[in-house]
Parts: structure tokens; sequence; C-alpha cells
């Protein structure tokens, strides 16, 4: 029934150019986009919110050219990857990681409302993301974060089944390793 009203809103914008059922569907899905991007830049939320706008306008300008092959989540997923993509390309992966791994002053997570043991755990699934590769962390995050099917995220990113797996297994180690070394045991 969801993707029913989906597919309606899109109707809607791409036939009438309503902009109301644009900004529904924009209500619906800018917390999941806004959550992808911003574990994809490792927690800069300003580099994020200008993703998800460049992410809204594309959808908006290209709405004519959803197929409803997939669903319309999926779709602008994939257009939210191609707008990370596409300014990781141009601008270079300068604002992930500095030169000793850790992630940059600008993305530490401000503490002032939550407990200092949730902003120190934010800070090292952040710390722990940046350990991985693009993709394995574009796959982890779809997966783990998001809730993706394999299947889903092969249609976000584009990439076979497979390789997906390969990313996700890759990632998850590394993931492992990493929090494992830093303290956390999976006990808690």
């Amino acid at each position: 029934m969801d993707s029913l009203s989906d597919i309606s809103l899109v109707a809607q914008v791409a036939v009438f150019h309503n902009r109301r059922a644009f900004d529904q569907l924009v209500r619906k899905y800018q917390s999941p986009v806004r959550r992808f991007l911003l574990n994809l830049t490792l927690g800069d939320e300003s580099l994020c919110d200008d993703l998800a706008q460049d992410t809204f306008l594309k959808a908006y300008t290209h709405i004519t050219q959803f197929r409803g092959v997939a669903s319309f989540q999926t779709w602008l997923f994939r257009i939210a990857y191609n707008v990370f993509y596409d300014y990781k390309r141009k601008d270079g992966e300068k604002y992930l990681v500095n030169g000793e791994g850790s992630i940059d002053s600008k993305t530490e997570l401000a503490s002032g409302h939550v407990s200092s043991s949730t902003s120190q755990l934010k800070m090292d699934i952040s710390t722990a993301l940046a350990q991985l590769k693009e993709d394995e962390r574009a796959c982890v995050t779809l997966q783990l974060i998001e809730g993706y099917s394999i299947d889903e995220i092969a249609k976000i990113l584009k990439m076979p089944a497979n390789t997906v797996k390969s990313h996700l297994r890759r990632g998850k180690e590394k993931l492992t390793t990493y929090l494992k070394e830093n303290g956390y045991d999976g006990n808690r």
C-alpha cells in the first residue's frame, strides 16, 4: 500500500507538477536519506544537509525518469548515492579521514543533548565506519542501519548481489575487529 501511495504522489508531481505531493515525499524520506548520507560522510552534518538537498532537487527535476521498476525509496537512495559519489569525485576524500586515520575534527559530535557515553559510542561507530572503503561503508550502512536486503542494496548501488555480499562480509569483519580492539566485546 505504501508503494502505491508513493507512485500516486510521483504521478502527481510528474504529470501535474504538484509541489505539495513532492513535499509529502520529501517529508517521508528526508530522515532516511539524511541518515544514509550522514553515515557516508562520517557525521559531517553540514555536508550531509547539502547532499540531501541536492538529492531532492535532482529527484524533483528528474522525477519523470522514475519508471517504477524499483521502489521510489530505492530510486531516491540511488540518487543520494550518486550525489555523494559525484561530490567525492569532485572534491576528493579530504573531508573523510585525516592522515592518522581518525575522523577529522569537524565531524565530532556535539554532546550537549546526549549523554557522554552515547556521544562516545557515536564517535566510535563513526571512526569504525571511517576504516571501511567507500563501497563497504555504503553496503554496511544500507543493510545494518537502513535495513535493506542484499537485492535492494544491489539495485541502489548498481552492483551485483555477490559483490554486495563481499563488501558486507569485509565491512562487517573490519567493523568487528576495530570495535573489539577498542574495547567493545559484543556483550554490551
